[in-house]
């Protein structure tokens, strides 16, 4: 059977013809036009998340499995939540018994090729990467009694929280109740400065096996949040980690840890700004009443507050600035208490009382920003409104909170952005008490504002995220840059102001022209490069030398975005053009996927109306492309810092930017283990297989099997020169 599997940025419509046709999400098949006669029942039969913690980088293997215990074949459909700056790996599908894995490409291309195969009737599974860290899977077809399973792995960074890491992880999402067990498992060493985890929302079985700790909760549903603690720290920490490839500019991971809180607390001026139009009516006012709430309750005795509620008109609560006096607080408890959900979305004139109230130097001054819709009344140009808050910001934090999808999530980017703060989207189902409440926590004490970091001897650039930044009590920082000029012994600086007055922390770190450890960090780096890049473009529009760029970080470092995808076809599909080979036993084998069994075929009509129907889906925002060459679709992987890619059965990095000397050698002979043992960091491409084409910097390095099997010292020496 002929399996095709794209992640994009598209949003597809979940509409198609009045055909027989897959309902959107739980695989059955809904009948329009006439009777089906049969019925697929795809089901769940399990997830299973691990999450392994190295250091402050948390990587996910989440891995589902889809079963169909109907008598024709079927489609599902799963959301899979992703946590902020995750970097996106592989991901894999279950073709023929066998784990598959894809290529990142040009999107256009990638939709041109999914186009063809669909038009072909194949049999495609479709994966979109949609906004605000979301990804949606499908999956047609999954034959009578077939099983289908896929593994998502990605990486994202731990959020410091207090004197914990705080990890939240939420099952995919589908729609009924299939009964399927899901599972989470968080492992980490178990000698270090990480603690025995808990659980404040499920049980947890926790214990030791070998060298690592691990936690597990069974049953889940919702979010699960784990806790792990920290040793606390005395003083102020920076942690640096790096990596670089020989004639690049480096890559650099740059942690933070503050100290314990300073005595003298910050005051802070907090206002809190909150959406009452129509939309808002329900559950989503009362969570915002409850975060209100919750907000007021978490003042301290030096904070003053306000409280500004919009719609299509704006109102305070009182006049100025408010000190947070118990009196005070109940009297903005009970105002929120009495708001009402109506009226437009007057976004511009919230901001304008939010920001133009005047703030002194001896305050921190944090606005807190929650909607759930685009602007509707007063100023609707997203970019004047953007205009008009920078020209008011002066000082002052701004933390935005986009509730549901109706958000104009571009312009609550870029408010956030100019306002050294975060954007937080919240889909309809979520919690948007929680969410105020985590960043409200953050904020609670400041203990260094305005910091920047400085490097001796080394130049830092592409940081993300940019610009300034501030610190909280019980809040870590994980800053990625670019570096250049490399040099061992460099002096790290992370210089700012406090209540106290200026701060200064240093440590030493090397910053080296070659670094083949850490080749994480180049995707961690790249997927904040991509989101920096992605608000620009959505903010301002595409330009070429943006466009270019970010397809460069997509295809370079196997992240989707708006202008690359992730296309996975079966081992020994060839892409013709755009046509795509296939065999008798192909064939054969797909018309016993489609009855079950070949003496007893599925009707073709159901069939047939089934895949037609998932095709439109697929298609109806596809544009017609131009004919691509011939090009092989086999796997890739990410190994020392860069995407290997299989063609023709061979793995190859990225093809040598000018001319350069080859080195041939077979695998495994005496020329080889020579390699290793000068070059240990070839171990991890060596293991893709024996045929493997490595760069360097003025040698490339080639595995095959007519290769030289002994190597001279001269030769090995000249390598290293080279490499």
């Amino acid at each position: 059977m002929r399996n095709v599997l794209l992640l994009s940025l598209l949003s597809l419509p979940f509409r198609s013809p009045a055909q027989p046709r897959p309902g959107p999400i739980d695989g059955r098949i809904v009948c329009v036009s006439a009777p089906c006669g049969r019925a697929a029942q795809v089901v769940r039969t399990s997830s299973r998340a691990v999450l392994t913690i190295d250091g402050r980088v948390v990587r996910y293997e989440i891995t589902e499995r889809f079963l169909n215990r109907g008598n024709v074949a079927g489609e599902t459909e799963y959301l899979l939540p992703l946590p902020r700056r995750a970097a996106f790996e592989d991901l894999a599908l279950s073709i023929n018994g066998e784990m598959v894995t894809g290529e990142t490409m040009n999107s256009d291309r990638a939709r041109a090729i999914y186009e063809e195969i669909v038009r072909r009737q194949r049999d495609p599974a479709l994966v979109e990467w949609m906004g605000q860290g979301l990804l949606r899977t499908r999956i047609f077809p999954i034959a009578p009694g077939e099983e289908k399973t896929v593994v998502v792995r990605f990486r994202a960074i731990a959020e410091r929280e207090g004197d914990a890491l705080r990890i939240d992880y939420r099952p995919p999402m589908r729609t009924g109740d299939d009964g399927a067990r899901s599972t989470l498992e968080v492992r980490y060493a178990s000698q270090g400065e990480l603690g025995r985890a808990f659980s404040p929302t499920h049980d947890l079985d926790t214990g030791e096996q070998g060298s690592l700790r691990y936690a597990r909760a069974d049953n889940v549903h919702g979010v699960v949040t784990v806790l792990v603690p920290v040793r606390a720290a005395r003083t102020a920490s920076v942690h640096v980690l790096t990596h670089a490839d020989a004639g690049e500019d480096g890559y650099a991971m740059i942690t933070i840890a503050p100290p314990p809180p300073s005595r003298t607390v910050t005051p802070r001026d907090v206002t809190f700004v909150l959406d009452v139009s129509g939309s808002m009516n329900g559950a989503k006012i009362e969570q915002a009443r409850k975060a209100g709430r919750a907000l007021l309750g978490g003042l301290l005795p030096t904070d003053r507050f306000r409280v500004i509620a919009f719609s299509t008109d704006v109102n305070t609560f009182r006049a100025g600035w408010q000190a947070a006096t118990a009196p005070n607080i109940r009297a903005a408890q009970q105002f929120l208490d009495e708001l009402r959900a109506e009226g437009s979305t007057n976004i511009s004139g919230a901001l304008e009382e939010a920001l133009q109230t005047p703030t002194t130097l001896n305050r921190l001054p944090v606005v807190l920003f929650l909607t759930d819709g685009a602007p509707t009344v007063g100023e609707r140009n997203p970019d004047r409104i953007a205009a008009l808050a920078e020209r008011l910001r002066g000082r002052q934090r701004v933390f935005t909170f986009g509730v549901g999808v109706d958000v104009n999530a571009a312009l609550l980017e870029q408010l956030a952005l100019s306002g050294h703060g975060t954007a937080q989207f919240v889909r309809p189902e979520e919690d948007v008490e929680r969410a105020v409440g985590i960043v409200a926590q953050r904020l609670t004490n400041p203990v260094a504002t305005d910091l920047h970091v400085r490097v001796d001897g080394v130049r830092l650039d592409r940081l993300q995220p940019s610009g300034s930044f501030d610190l909280f009590a019980g809040q870590e920082l994980t800053l990625f840059a670019r570096y250049r000029g490399g040099r061992r012994e460099a002096t790290v600086s992370i210089e700012g102001a406090s209540v106290d007055g200026p701060v200064r922390w240093t440590t030493s770190a090397d910053f080296p022209g070659r670094a083949d450890d850490n080749a994480f960090i180049a995707r961690l780096w790249a997927v904040q490069r991509v989101g920096w890049l992605s608000a620009e473009r959505r903010r301002n529009g595409g330009t070429t030398e943006l466009d270019d760029e970010l397809r460069m970080l997509g295809t370079k470092y196997g992240i989707p975005t708006e202008l690359s995808s992730y296309l996975v076809v079966e081992p020994g599909m060839q892409v013709n053009g755009l046509g795509v080979t296939t065999s008798t036993k192909d064939v054969a084998m797909r018309t016993r996927m489609i009855g079950g069994a070949a003496a007893a075929p599925a009707p073709q009509q159901a069939f047939e109306a089934a895949k037609a129907a998932s095709a439109q889906r697929a298609v109806q925002n596809m544009a017609q492309l131009e004919d691509s060459q011939r090009e092989r679709r086999d796997q890739q992987q990410f190994v020392m810092g860069r995407m290997f890619t299989q063609r023709d059965r061979v793995w190859q990095d990225a093809p040598p930017p000018t001319a350069t000397r080859v080195v041939r050698v077979a695998a495994f002979s005496e020329a080889y283990f020579a390699l290793l043992t000068r070059l240990p960091q070839l171990k991890a491409a060596f293991t893709l297989g024996e045929r493997v084409e490595v760069q360097g910097r003025a040698v490339r390095l080639v595995l095959d099997p007519a290769g030289d099997t002994t190597l001279t010292t001269g030769m090995l020496d000249a390598i290293m020169r080279d490499w």
